[in-house]
């Protein structure tokens, strides 16, 4: 039996961990709280930003790392993303253990402002932030050290747990900035992608990991409302633009022509099985 070792293995790790157990992999996790790992994912305590990470498997033929930053700090990203990459690295070579394939979750964020332009994965990348910034240090270091591993750059994941917009739609809370493209991806479908591309015979360097619809923020917002019985949060013209990204149209081409498909492929049917997994009725 192959073995995954998923290096930070949070929400998102986790639900890929149980999905590539699943198909049929042994599956290592190693988190900072491995008590909270589900069977069947053997965890492991460890700090992507320590230097000091336990043993890898030498059984380990895939390994996916997944880093989530304590804070969203330009250090803390370093330590987490970079530093954490180089660490699993290094504990690799230290171990000896030389897996057929190696993956790094990294961001939409290394993209710039498109001004409602078409990205995808021969987009130069230009962050607007130090963040991004240090997201696309992490990938370089992965591809000079391992020219074959494969970097999944997502969108803004949301899915259980990542309620944010349904929040704010519901508290009344929600700013409608007018114009202002919006990408994202469910959680399960970017576990999904993470288990696919494991399993490619001959993989791009790159992908990009979002839904089928760049869609204007309004309308995400007015949907939410709808379904939640809501009047539609007004548009607010003083609000500037998004903090959270900007403002481009992200492609899933490359991703959907690998073989993939989305269980989610728009908002639409992500956000309702959100809504009826937090047992919110719809109007």
């Amino acid at each position: 039996m192959s073995r995954v070792l998923i290096a930070g293995c949070g929400d998102l790790g986790t639900e890929a961990g149980l999905r590539f157990a699943a198909a049929g992999f042994a599956v290592s996790g190693w988190r900072r709280s491995p008590e909270k790992l589900p069977a069947p994912i053997e965890g492991a305590a460890a700090d992507l930003a320590d230097a000091g990470l336990p043993p890898v498997p030498a059984d380990t033929d895939v390994v996916v790392i997944t880093p989530a930053a304590r804070e969203r700090s330009e250090a803390a990203y370093r330590a987490t993303y970079r530093d954490g990459t180089a660490h699993v690295l290094d504990a690799l070579e230290r171990d000896g253990v030389h897996p057929r394939r190696i993956l790094l979750v990294s961001s939409t964020a290394v993209y710039g402002d498109a001004d409602g332009g078409r990205v995808d994965e021969l987009t130069p990348t230009d962050p607007a932030s130090a963040t991004g910034a240090v997201l696309r240090e992490a990938e370089q270091l992965l591809l000079a050290r391992r020219p074959d591993a494969v970097v999944l750059r997502l969108a803004g994941i949301y899915g259980p747990g990542r309620t944010r917009l349904i929040d704010q739609v519901r508290s009344g809370a929600a700013v409608v900035r007018p114009g202002q493209l919006t990408n994202r991806i469910h959680r399960d479908d970017a576990a999904a992608a993470l288990v696919h591309l494991a399993g490619l015979a001959d993989p791009a360097s790159l992908y990009l990991g979002v839904d089928d619809e760049p869609v204007e923020q309004a309308e995400v917002l007015a949907f939410l409302a709808a379904e939640l019985g809501l009047p539609a949060p007004a548009a607010d013209p003083d609000a500037g633009a998004s903090p959270r990204g900007g403002n481009r149209r992200l492609s899933n081409a490359r991703l959907r022509g690998s073989g993939f498909t989305f269980t989610y492929p728009t908002y639409r049917e992500g956000y309702r099985a959100v809504l009826a997994g937090t047992g919110v009725r719809h109007p």
